[in-house]
């Protein structure tokens, strides 16, 4: 299922979730321009490198350019290839305008960047000896659907679902849609090798589970904050008759 747009407006413009999608693309034309040798360099530069980050192993110095606790986040906004940003900027797009309403500017941005960081700790946990560079937003944007699936589980979502000649069109529940994404993660983890480079769906399962767990809290601490406005507010007593 390939979702195209959501039923679910905003009260706000989504400030944040169209900042990441600019940068990301800015990023990624950038990248665009540099020659095969200079991108790879960049790659292994900028990219997460789960035997780096360990101190298992350590970047030639003509490569280090950022501590490797900072390409967490570095490597949040680079991509591989067009379909690699194409498609990680949909789901930004389609779903963290919500989650950006419900939360704020600075808790969407804090619940973002968290998402991110357990979604590469996820990864690297899976295999901390490995060398290969791991770039994208899929593991921050994991979290951004565990939290819409919380937040809003009957939200209609336009899919396409691809069959060639007899695709179709069709508006879904969103519990349907990313619990079908969710699912696919772990199946194809199972089907996949993580010693030759390819989809970090570890990352993916670990944005995802964080999302949903942030949200929790964040919804819990929204409700106080409600909480205490309404009693400040009723501190001037009942009415009498």
């Amino acid at each position: 299922m390939i979702p195209l747009k959501d039923d679910n407006p905003t009260s706000k413009k989504p400030i944040v979730s169209y900042s990441i999608i600019a940068f990301c693309v800015v990023i990624f034309l950038a990248q665009l321009g540099l020659s095969e040798n200079e991108l790879k360099d960049f790659t292994y530069s900028y990219g997460l490198i789960p035997s780096v980050l360990m101190g298992i192993d350590q970047l030639p110095s003509d490569l280090f350019k950022i501590s490797p606790v900072g390409t967490i986040f570095t490597s949040m906004f680079m991509h591989g290839g067009w379909m690699h940003l194409i498609g990680n900027m949909l789901y930004l797009w389609i779903f963290a305008d919500n989650i950006e309403d419900d939360l704020g500017t600075l808790n969407f941005v804090i619940f973002y960047f968290v998402c991110g960081v357990g979604a590469a700790m996820s990864q690297v946990l899976v295999d901390i000896n490995s060398q290969i560079p791991m770039i994208g937003a899929s593991g921050a944007i994991g979290g951004v659907l565990g939290a819409y699936l919380i937040n809003y589980p009957n939200a209609k979502v336009l899919v396409l679902i691809p069959f060639g000649f007899f695709s179709q069109l069709l508006k879904i529940r969103a519990l349907y849609v990313l619990g079908f994404w969710f699912i696919l993660q772990f199946i194809n983890s199972f089907l996949s090798s993580s010693s030759v480079g390819g989809v970090a769906y570890a990352a993916h399962i670990g944005g995802f589970i964080s999302g949903v767990i942030l949200i929790l809290f964040f919804n819990k601490k929204s409700r106080k904050i409600n909480y205490k406005n309404k009693t400040k507010q009723n501190k001037k007593g009942p009415w009498e008759q």
